[in-house]
């Protein structure tokens, strides 16, 4: 592994010391209730999940997890999109002010504790929101299954609640009403849940001792340009393993939930565009931002203006959420410029003369 790697080496720690006996936790409960109460298994888990929040971030972060989602359904009460932006930018944006966060670190012994708080109400940022602009869109017919109780079902998901995957809310709406029409076999979902721990811990050997293998060839290397470009092969191959399993974990348990996750992140090895980079990597994001960013700004409906436009805001969304830096600002800017300039370039291949010539 890499061990300047922060975010790896954070989530693993966490994952052997609390996280995964949680998971375990919420294992144990979907089946039970899946079994005894199988009407109320949502609540069950909502309460389990509150339960696992308040016990690793303490009542004072379990409190703000709390608040933000109470704000953000009372200003989706008012049904506008634009209104419940304002909200989901403003509660994202106190997480980045220096009193707050002085404050906020104080609730805590150690900085690896604010920092699962951080990630945590980061996350749910996404949920709040994606709730809030479902709750705008839809009419008083889905009042049923857009009420607070519900919000919190989702909010306070464990498996998805301190890195993700994002699921979007109407996904997660849909799927758990089905699982009421469907009778779930517990020996199924275990085999789903053996076959894929076993696929997520053999890619991780295989890829381990693949990348240690290259390492020596890289150490041996005379070539400095072969071991840098080798370097740079390996540094983006821990990138695709960390989140195989960040992601691979949770979305182990949503199948033995009934749920379907999004796909784990495709191969880095597989991937030569931006635009495929972001389809297939972090699907869940994706999704988020197709959803509620890039079509409701008019997409490629929109013109090229239009879309260049929508394409910017996504963009520009995705930077400051991960935390507004300025390098991530760059990064945005030169993802945006990737994704143009492929798009620009497929729709001048698919000009007449050109596929004649080609």
């Amino acid at each position: 592994q890499d061990p300047m790697d922060f975010e790896w080496s954070y989530w693993i720690e966490w994952g052997r010391e609390r996280i995964l006996w949680l998971l375990a936790g919420h294992l144990l409960v979907s089946q039970v209730s899946r079994l005894l109460v199988e009407k109320y298994k949502p609540w069950c888990l909502m309460v389990y999940g509150m339960a696992a929040c308040w016990l690793l971030l303490g009542i004072k972060g379990f409190a703000v997890i709390l608040l933000h989602a109470m704000i953000s359904f009372a200003v989706a009460q008012f049904r506008l999109s634009v209104l419940m932006w304002l909200c989901s930018l403003t509660l994202l944006s106190t997480l980045r002010i220096a009193a707050v966060e002085e404050a906020k670190r104080k609730w805590y012994d150690t900085e690896n504790e604010y920092y699962l708080l951080l990630f945590t109400l980061s996350v749910r940022c996404l949920f709040c929101t994606s709730f809030g602009l479902e709750y705008c869109w839809h009419g008083p017919a889905q009042k049923s299954s857009h009420s607070f109780l519900w919000m919190l079902a989702y909010v306070f998901y464990y498996p998805t609640f301190h890195n993700g995957p994002l699921m979007n809310f109407d996904e997660f709406s849909k799927q758990v009403t089905e699982l009421f029409k469907i009778t779930v076999c517990v020996r199924g979902c275990l085999c789903i849940g053996l076959w894929s721990a076993e696929g997520n811990v053999c890619t991780l050997c295989i890829y381990t001792q693949y990348v240690f293998v290259y390492f020596i060839y890289i150490k041996k290397s005379k070539s400095r340009w072969r071991a840098e470009s080798g370097l740079a092969l390996a540094q983006v191959l821990f990138f695709y393993v960390k989140y195989l399993v960040l992601y691979g974990v949770p979305a182990l348990l949503l199948q033995m939930d009934g749920l379907k996750p999004p796909a784990l992140p495709c191969c880095v090895s597989l991937m030569h565009s931006f635009t495929k980079m972001w389809r297939s990597f972090d699907v869940g994001l994706h999704r988020f931002l197709i959803r509620y960013i890039y079509v409701p700004m008019g997409g490629s409906q929109s013109g090229l203006l239009g879309t260049l436009i929508s394409t910017a805001l996504t963009f520009a969304f995705v930077s400051y959420w991960h935390g507004g830096q300025s390098y991530l600002w760059y990064w945005g800017a030169l993802n945006w410029l990737g994704v143009i300039v492929e798009s620009g370039v497929r729709k001048i291949l698919s000009i007449s003369p050109i596929q004649d010539l080609i």
